[in-house]
């Protein structure tokens, strides 16, 4: 598999991310053994995670998991999700950040962390405060590159100026939702990040498993995130994803690719977007998405798939001065 820069920060990624969310939870231990061997075998050397995923078992199992190859790998994992009962359990303040990152070191058996994200905005905490402990962090050495999940266009900026203002560690990594359906990263971030010479890593480019085929034709598979999560079920119930995702997978049989394969090749077609985040609770659903690695999508196609989907809207009113991606 290709590796490209991840951004300005000289380390080179695999043009995949293997998310592993479902470490500990949807694939127990000798399951992610496999995922992760598997992935590895394709050539990834980029891997995702975050300290809530599984209550930390995630965090735990690819530790385990990375030992032998840990200088091979790059490694992200997140702070800011409750990690206990205590009041101060959670949040982006300096107390639990430094606090979470050395739960999170232990857990993963390693050093350090290349890339260690701010998992979703906290406002009840100074950006200012969360940023001088990221680069608290690099100083000493146990994380590479502070990074942002989950903020809007207009947080990141404020971060990067304050940032430069303060001569601090600069935000290097993005980790914004972005598929078929859900492109409201491309108004603002995705251009921002291309601007900024940002790394760009989205998650979800299947849709919660809706851009894969298995809800056709309103079908109600016995397990799936949109079937056995509320938050899912809320994300994706618009009717037109729902139609956009029938479209693709018509489009997918009459070019004999899987519909999964062409919705992550579809999201790593975007030119600001690093590597996007796959995942999978077992191979045979990892398969398409690794495919994807190898798929060549030419622009013809990208502007095909993207005429599916619903555009959204621009960033100001004049909309009929938006040009196409």
């Amino acid at each position: 598999m290709n590796t490209v820069p991840l951004g300005r920060t000289g380390i080179r990624v695999s043009r995949l991310c293997f998310g592993t969310m479902s470490f500990g939870g949807d694939a127990d231990e000798a399951m992610s053994a496999h995922l992760f061997k598997h992935c590895r075998d394709a050539g990834i050397n980029f891997f995702d995670c975050a300290n809530v995923y599984s209550g930390g078992k995630a965090e735990t199992i690819l530790g385990n998991l990375i030992q032998g190859s840990r200088d091979e790998l790059v490694l992200t994992t997140k702070v800011f999700g409750r990690m206990g009962e205590d009041v101060n359990a959670g949040g982006l303040s300096r107390r639990h950040i430094t606090r979470a990152v050395e739960d999170s070191l232990r857990r993963l058996r390693t050093d350090r962390i290349e890339v260690y994200f701010c998992h979703m905005f906290d406002a009840a905490v100074p950006i200012e405060e969360t940023l001088a402990a990221m680069n608290d962090l690099v100083r000493a050495g146990k994380i590479l590159h502070p990074a942002i999940s989950n903020w809007g266009a207009w947080q990141i900026e404020k971060a990067l100026g304050i940032s430069a203002l303060e001569g601090w560690a600069r935000p290097a990594v993005l980790q914004p939702m972005y598929n078929l359906v859900k492109r409201q990263a491309e108004v603002e971030i995705l251009p921002m990040a291309a601007a900024e010479g940002l790394g760009v890593i989205p998650y979800s480019p299947l849709g919660g498993g809706l851009l894969t085929g298995k809800y056709a034709g309103g079908a109600k598979p016995a397990v799936g995130r949109i079937i056995g999560n509320a938050m899912y079920a809320k994300r994706y119930e618009a009717g037109w994803q729902y139609g956009t995702a029938e479209k693709l997978m018509t489009l997918a049989k009459a070019r004999g690719v899987h519909p999964a394969t062409l919705a992550v090749a579809w999201v790593m077609g975007h030119p600001a977007v690093t590597a996007p985040i796959i995942g999978a609770r077992n191979l045979e659903q990892l398969g398409p998405s690794l495919a994807a690695g190898e798929y060549i999508m030419t622009p013809d196609q990208r502007r095909e798939i993207t005429a599916l989907s619903q555009e959204p809207p621009v960033a100001t009113d004049r909309s009929e001065e938006a040009k196409p991606l």
